[in-house]
Order: structure tokens, then C-alpha cells, then sequence
């Protein structure tokens, strides 16, 4: 299983990239994707959607299952990766890289000390 320690991890299993300018970069871990399975559709709130932590920003389908989405942060959606549209297998191919979600606006950034480090996420799914 890839964990990539420069990232945080939620107990629902989303990554978060902090970027460095006041935003994070959202997606599902590389346990999320396997556990799910072959992911036929990805559904966001689009951009400018708003949302406090924990709330659902949208949903993944994978053959067998619908699993929602939940923000890791408070915030606002300012870019929904497009290309999951037409290919929302890159989320199995490449959950770290170009299967990424959302980027959000992060509106308070003491919620990123509340996540989980790659530590405690391995503990999580061990």
C-alpha cells in the first residue's frame, strides 16, 4: 500500500496536500481506491461549493459500491480536477498524482493540525 508521509490522511480515508498557499489538494488514499474497487464515475460539487469539515463534497463509484466523499477541511472547492469526467479510473491508476479531487481554499487552517499523520493512518488500516 503507498502512503506518502509529506501528506495528511482522514479517518474516511481522503489525502490532503497542503500547498503551501492557503489551499489543499484533496483525493482518496491508495486503501480507499483498493478497497472500493474498479471506479466507473466520480461525482464533485463544483467549484465555488462551500463546506464546513466533515461535510460531503461529493461521491465515487466503483462497480459494486457508492461511497461519499467527506471535505477533510472548511472551505471553498476552487478547482475540480475535469479530467475524472471522461476517466475516473485514474483515482485507481494514480490516487496521489493525476487521480486527485478537488482543490479547496482552506478558511481555517488550524483544522489541518485535527488530521491524521501517515503514522497514525497506517495504524488506521492495519
Amino acid at each position: 500500500m503507498n502512503l506518502p508521509d509529506d501528506l495528511k490522511y482522514t479517518k474516511e480515508h481522503e489525502w490532503v496536500r497542503d500547498n503551501g498557499d492557503g489551499t489543499v489538494t484533496v483525493g482518496i488514499t491508495d486503501f480507499a481506491q483498493g478497497e472500493l474497487g474498479d471506479i466507473v464515475f466520480v461525482e464533485l460539487e463544483p467549484e465555488g461549493s462551500e463546506f464546513e469539515q466533515d461535510d460531503v463534497f461529493g461521491t465515487v463509484e466503483a462497480v459494486k459500491t457508492v461511497s461519499e466523499l467527506f471535505s477533510p477541511v472548511s472551505g471553498e472547492i476552487i478547482e475540480i480536477n475535469e479530467l475524472l469526467e471522461d476517466d475516473p479510473e485514474l483515482v485507481n491508476n494514480d490516487p496521489y498524482g493525476d487521480g486527485w479531487m478537488v482543490k479547496i481554499k482552506v478558511s481555517d487552517s488550524s483544522e489541518l493540525d485535527t488530521l491524521l499523520s501517515v503514522d497514525d493512518y497506517k495504524e488506521l488500516v492495519n
